[in-house]
């Protein structure tokens, strides 16, 4: 189904969702749905892109974020928080790259308790085989949008990102 397919189907179904559970903010569900779309649209537009390069994209983006640190190290719990993936979900992206060969885990020197994730050189290499062929299906994916468009949908993100975390503060003080 594509995405203009999907859109028809929110519209069908919205009028209906809101008879039948007239309690249920309608704007705010069907945002919640657009959200949602828009994410499975963005994995489902990337995902042969990185699958053509041996890689998932939260295994490029953990790569990516290992380069750009100045150490080539993070934790996998900075890693799972800067991804935006579960713990285990993290695991699991840092056992395929570890076996790959493009990460490496060690224990922390100063808490033995704690894993360092570093970067490899075959993974350097790898991001830097990678960035050519994913740079222009990244332009591509956001083409409809003007300039203007995409800046005020980058911040309206970002403070939707701060406003979940406002609503779940609130949420967590009423239970």
């Amino acid at each position: 189904m594509n995405g203009q397919q999907r859109l028809s189907k929110v519209a069908l179904s919205t009028p209906r969702m809101a008879r039948a559970l007239p309690g249920i903010p309608m704007d705010g569900t069907v945002m919640v749905r657009l959200l949602r779309i828009s994410g499975s649209g963005l994995s489902d537009f990337f995902e042969p892109a990185f699958r053509a390069l041996d890689l998932s994209e939260h295994s490029f983006h953990v790569l990516c974020l290992l380069v750009a640190d100045e150490s080539g190290a993070a934790s996998p719990s900075e890693l799972s928080d800067m991804v935006g993936t579960s713990r285990s979900n993290m695991t699991r992206i840092l056992e395929e790259l570890e076996r790959a060969g493009w990460v490496a885990r060690s224990v922390a020197p100063r808490d033995a308790r704690r894993h360092v994730i570093a970067i490899t050189g075959p993974g350097r290499e790898k991001v830097r085989q990678t960035v050519p062929r994913i740079a222009e299906p990244i332009e591509r994916a956001f083409s409809d949008l003007s300039e203007e468009e995409f800046a005020l949908l980058q911040h309206l993100l970002r403070k939707l990102v701060v406003s979940l975390d406002k609503g779940s503060a609130r949420l967590d003080a009423v239970a």
